[in-house]
């Protein structure tokens, strides 16, 4: 899928956004085809599958927000590049396991079949055990940061935000949601952790590849990753229940389909907007103070917030 800009940025804009958003994609890419085992190598079924699941799709909105965070507080592009993949891996891994009969149990993701449905279930658990592995083993390697407190401090912001206190615990508030009628702080509460964890610390790993960030910076920008993660997900909600799934490259409507709680469901399609709209302005104005130097999160934050497929 290609990235689709928002209608909110000038056109003079939303150009230089395109180029920049197309060099990180295209710097994604590179570090993960670098970073992943070649299918040539033992077991190579399983590395085929891995490749598959992870390269040649997907928006990298969590590698794009990680480098403009980084670029907030001047962190090496190198440096990003590591990190991002790391996120990416987990978030990659994620979809794999979600996908599978028994989790969400959906055949398509991207526009083509789900990695369980091209390669078998044994092997698409094993790719999500593998690539969660490999996000860790990138972001572990000897020398990614001169301060090793600091590394090690990276390691434990993706350990948690992928685990029961984030990403996977939402997961699991989410299984066990099915058929309820949740309150809009109980769907909160699932989202912050099920899709805000893995969106917040790509934000937070962009800043820490800075050698001394400045903590102000970082309470801003972690009150921004809060606000655009909540404001990812009511997005994908609205276009779950608008766009068809040639257009979102996955099967639509399954949330209703499933009854799955959602903030349509829960807000209807107006108010979801607004709230889209309440959560924009809030991540914006988190970064105000920075001008200009918080230029890419605050296009960032147009397009997660406008954006179609």
């Amino acid at each position: 899928m290609k990235l689709v800009l928002c209608k909110l940025l000038p056109k003079t804009t939303m150009s230089d956004f395109s180029a920049w958003a197309a060099r990180i994609q295209a710097r994604a890419e590179s570090t993960l085809d670098a970073l992943l085992p070649s299918e040539n190598v033992a077991p190579q079924r399983l590395h085929a599958a891995m490749r598959y699941a992870i390269l040649g799709g997907g928006k990298r909105v969590r590698p794009l927000l990680a480098h403009a965070s980084g670029e907030l507080f001047g962190a090496s592009a190198d440096k990003l590049d590591i990190a991002a993949a790391a996120v990416e891996m987990i978030h990659a891994y994620s979809l794999v396991h979600d996908d599978m009969p028994c989790m969400d149990d959906d055949d398509l993701r991207r526009g083509k079949p789900s990695c369980h449905k091209q390669f078998d279930d044994a092997t698409a658990l094993l790719v999500g055990d593998a690539l969660q592995s490999l996000a860790f083993q990138a972001l572990a390697q000897p020398g990614l940061c001169s301060n090793a407190g600091q590394q090690v401090h990276m390691i434990h912001l993706l350990a948690v935000a992928s685990g029961s206190r984030g990403m996977a615990g939402g997961q699991a508030i989410d299984l066990a949601s099915v058929g309820l009628n949740l309150s809009q702080q109980e769907l909160e509460f699932m989202h912050i952790h099920k899709t805000g964890a893995l969106i917040r610390v790509a934000v937070l790993l962009g800043a820490h590849c800075a050698d001394a960030p400045d903590e102000k910076k970082l309470h801003a920008v972690d009150r921004y990753a809060k606000s655009i993660g909540l404001a990812f997900q009511v997005v994908d909600d609205i276009l779950d229940a608008k766009a068809d799934t040639a257009t979102l490259g996955k099967t639509a409507g399954k949330d209703a389909k499933n009854n799955k709680p959602t903030y349509v469901t829960i807000l209807g399609l107006a108010q979801a907007r607004e709230f889209a709209a309440e959560l924009h302005a809030d991540a914006v104005a988190s970064i105000a103070p920075f001008g200009s130097e918080g230029q890419r999160l605050t296009q960032l934050a147009d397009f997660i917030t406008e954006r179609s497929f």
